[in-house]
């Protein structure tokens, strides 16, 4: 079984990190993975894109994936060429905050979290993109959370180690709000392409 991962949003929220610690953390649970990212010269501000997968036999999917069984929105900047992409009944989870883009809750399972503010709540204003990967492995179960945590230290690097125990708490806190929202994801069978 293969599940797909497009994360999404502007340059410096964080979504090259959500990306990596989601991927490291299923490697770190055995399973197969493959992670690209996407963004331009111009970091900040811009586009920045990011597609997992993760399986549990060796993976099919080529790195660009054109359908996707689930989303992360930081943003709804260039949401429209993730959105194309979006199995019917996928999975999207998007940060309230800066997300304002309706979608259509017949056609998707759509979560909001408050991910800017309860970032701010814990003092960690950039940790918005680790609130999001908490509480995107809470409502999935795609990775557990002691792997998510331990993926994200290791794609943490040496000069950036400070931000170690705060990013935990963020994740933590991301995957507690979303606990009384989640669903069997990992077991549940998406519809085909």
């Amino acid at each position: 079984m293969e599940r797909e991962l497009l994360l999404t949003g502007i340059g410096g929220q964080g979504v090259q990190l959500a990306a990596q610690v989601i991927a490291r953390g299923a490697t770190l649970e055995g399973r197969h993975v493959m992670l690209f990212g996407v963004y331009g010269g111009a970091m900040r501000g811009m586009n920045t894109d990011g597609t997992v997968v993760v399986g549990d036999t060796p993976l099919v999917s080529p790195p660009l994936v054109s359908r996707t069984w689930s989303a992360i929105a930081m943003h709804d900047k260039f949401w429209a060429p993730v959105a194309r992409k979006l199995r019917p009944g996928a999975l999207v989870v998007v940060n309230d905050a800066t997300f304002e883009t309706v979608l259509d809750t017949d056609s998707y399972r759509v979560f909001r979290v408050g991910a800017t503010e309860l970032a701010a709540e814990l003092g960690n204003e950039l940790g918005g993109s680790m609130v999001m990967t908490g509480a995107y492995v809470g409502i999935t179960g795609l990775v557990g959370l002691d792997a998510t945590i331990e993926g994200m230290r290791e794609s943490i690097p040496p000069y950036r180690s400070q931000h170690i125990a705060a990013n935990e708490e963020a994740i933590r806190a991301g995957y507690d709000h979303a606990e009384h929202l989640a669903v069997p994801a990992w077991e549940h069978e998406a519809a085909p392409a």
